[in-house]
């Protein structure tokens, strides 16, 4: 199997990327949906798709069938998640050593959240702690694979400061990770700020921003705390105009990720990472503006 190409080969291209974010379903029906999304996107030629990896290892194999599924019967460049929790070195080098072995070169290399109904998190015996672990394990073994890592643009909650928070990323940048990935934002200045302030820290790799289209207020008032991203006061107040229609509040979403690509493209984001949460509608709307989008 011929290996994949680096990621970091795209982002040096100077082409702007589309890539989107998949998560290993949890039913035959959640794979049906997955392929259906998958199969819609298809025309629009993802550079790359992402999938993600459940707390404490509960999606393990799913991401990676289904991340063999999206490369080998779409024909995707493919970035599977891992993440630290509920696995020892020697499982997290065994998994990494999978991929490896299949051609894949590319991994989103995460800490990863607490599992269910833990709120601290706490590695397990013979397992790692950070993010900046998994990366400096995987380097070392795997000098050939491109890392991506998380990025918050407006602090990760656990973080007591963005002094903090932007010195942990320099450690994971240090360590070898080969690009930064952000967690959702909803106000670019964020983006911008956030960039300004890396660059002053000498963290000089590429950072994608990564955009959820908004499908509903509610929806935004759950993610948005979760991911340390606030919610812009007009974003707020077109949504509870529309609360109670769904097709209005997805338009609503989708025209303000829309104006947000728009500006970042405009002022030289590398690409735009999309969190489509397996659903089709948006992303396709948002990969067809995309096409308009001037170079």
């Amino acid at each position: 199997m011929n290996p994949d190409r680096p990621i970091t080969e795209l982002l040096s291209s100077g082409r702007r990327l589309l890539s989107v974010e998949f998560f290993p379903p949890k039913n035959e029906e959640g794979g049906e949906q997955l392929l259906r999304t998958a199969e819609a996107l298809r025309p629009y030629r993802p550079d790359f798709v992402s999938i993600t990896y459940g707390a404490g290892g509960t999606t393990r194999e799913r991401t990676f069938r289904y991340a063999k599924i999206l490369r080998d019967d779409f024909g995707w460049l493919v970035m599977p998640h891992l993440t630290c929790v509920g696995s020892t070195r020697a499982e997290l080098l065994d998994i990494v050593a999978s991929y490896h072995a299949d051609g894949i070169r590319n991994i989103m290399a995460l800490r990863g959240d607490p599992p269910k109904g833990q709120t601290e998190f706490v590695p397990c015996p013979d397992g790692l702690r950070y993010a900046s672990n998994l990366i400096a394990l995987i380097r070392e073994n795997f000098p050939d694979m491109c890392l991506g890592a998380g990025a918050y643009p407006e602090k990760h909650p656990e973080a007591a400061s963005m002094e903090e928070d932007l010195d942990h990323l320099k450690i994971k940048a240090d360590a070898g990770a080969s690009f930064l990935t952000t967690q959702l934002f909803f106000d670019n200045e964020h983006y911008f700020k956030f960039l300004d302030a890396c660059r002053a820290r000498g963290i000089t790799l590429p950072v994608l921003p990564g955009l959820l289209p908004a499908l509903s207020l509610a929806q935004v008032r759950r993610f948005g705390p979760m991911c340390g991203s606030s919610l812009p006061r007009a974003l707020v107040e077109q949504l509870q105009v529309v609360e109670d229609d769904a097709r209005a509040s997805e338009a609503v979403g989708v025209t303000w990720a829309y104006h947000q690509i728009h500006e970042l493209l405009r002022h030289g984001a590398p690409g735009v990472h999309l969190y489509i949460l397996n659903r089709s509608a948006s992303a396709v709307t948002l990969a067809r503006s995309l096409e308009r989008e001037p170079s």
